[in-house]
């Protein structure tokens, strides 16, 4: 089940050891390595660092880009980058102020907003989430997933959602399988891999390739049944924005310009370099997840651009798996203010 959330961020990163294992690790010393140098670089410029919490995987991409060529120090920020264990612990932190940016699933700011209670803006899109179902070698059809378990993050949450889509599409509703809460999808490759019990999930780069090459069966994107889907995005609490709304700016145009940078093909060898730097891969697994996500048709998308007809698809799913709003999806205004990411765009 569920983790206890930590207190802190920080007590989170000391106790994950690594964030990925064979050859794709992260080790905390890669971490902390980023934590101090945020830190001198909040001292220097007189303000303490924003803490950024994230779950691992190439999400990040951007952020390690800016990082790598200096572009938050270029654009008066330092950060704190922070991994989380499950959606939990992130929501709650930056509800709490624990940290003051998320990059997560869109889905998680709108539990913020419905269930939490919590007054959350997403403030930038990212990209479709590169998530894809796997399931134990023996299962042939997601039909087959009839009485067994499947691994999720949080049972009512963003990918959750778009595996329970995938059941529902193949006749299976809810009651027609168990549901194990385990967390981020570290923690659903170690469960899957550890027990054949669980028997499908959802997962996405690099964490894909170390699936398949443990044995599971990759079924395909998450979202096809769905089509359009925004899910990586950046959000804050409104009020922190409107406080801070020249950091927010600043911190925006920092990981755009790091997409850029890393989706401009002359930079492909040194941002591949970024990749097995960042998350310990092999060559030839950077390079690979480097081809993915800089895919023109499929990729990151461009500067980080919001997706509103994939948004659209966040909340039209939460209603219909949830049964939120009555089933019926509310207009998104409420759960979006683009007005920092136009501001940053103008000033880039």
């Amino acid at each position: 089940m569920r983790k206890t959330p930590t207190k802190t961020p920080t007590k989170t990163l000391t106790r994950r050891g690594a964030l990925f294992s064979g050859g794709a690790a992260v080790a905390v010393g890669i971490v902390a390595g980023h934590r101090s140098r945020a830190a001198a670089q909040g001292s220097a410029q007189g303000s303490p660092p924003v803490k950024v919490m994230v779950f691992p995987g190439l999400q990040n991409f951007p952020i390690y880009a800016a990082q790598h060529k200096g572009l938050f120090a270029k654009h008066g920020i330092a950060i704190e980058l922070l991994y989380t264990p499950n959606s939990r612990t992130q929501r709650e932190g930056l509800a709490k102020g624990d940290h003051q940016i998320i990059q997560t699933a869109a889905d998680n700011p709108v539990a913020m907003v419905e269930v939490a209670k919590a007054d959350t803006i997403i403030v930038t899109g990212g990209d479709h989430g590169f998530n894809r179902i796997v399931v134990q070698p023996e299962i042939n059809a997601l039909a087959e997933l009839r009485g067994k378990t499947v691994v999720v993050d949080a049972p009512n949450t963003a990918f959750a959602f778009l595996l329970y889509k995938a059941l529902k599409d193949n006749g299976l509703n809810k009651g027609d399988y168990a549901v194990n809460p385990v967390g981020g999808t570290d923690q659903r490759f170690d469960a899957m891999t550890k027990d054949k019990n669980n028997s499908a999930g959802v997962m996405g780069l690099p964490f894909i390739f170390r699936a398949t090459a443990a044995g599971l069966k990759d079924m395909g994107p998450a979202h096809q049944s769905i089509g359009a889907y925004q899910s990586d995005c950046v959000a804050v609490m409104r009020d922190w924005a409107k406080a801070n709304s020249d950091t927010l700016v600043r911190y925006i145009k920092a990981i755009v310009e790091g997409r850029r940078w890393l989706l401009d093909s002359a930079n492909k060898a040194e941002a591949t370099q970024v990749l097995v730097d960042q998350l310990k891969l092999s060559p030839e697994i950077a390079a690979r997840s480097y081809a993915i996500v800089t895919d023109p048709a499929t990729g990151m998308a461009k500067d980080a651009k919001f997706d509103m007809p994939g948004f659209q698809n966040v909340l039209k799913l939460r209603a219909e798996i949830e049964g939120q709003w009555g089933g019926n999806p509310p207009p998104p205004d409420r759960y979006i203010d683009l007005s920092y990411y136009d501001k940053a765009i103008a000033g880039l």
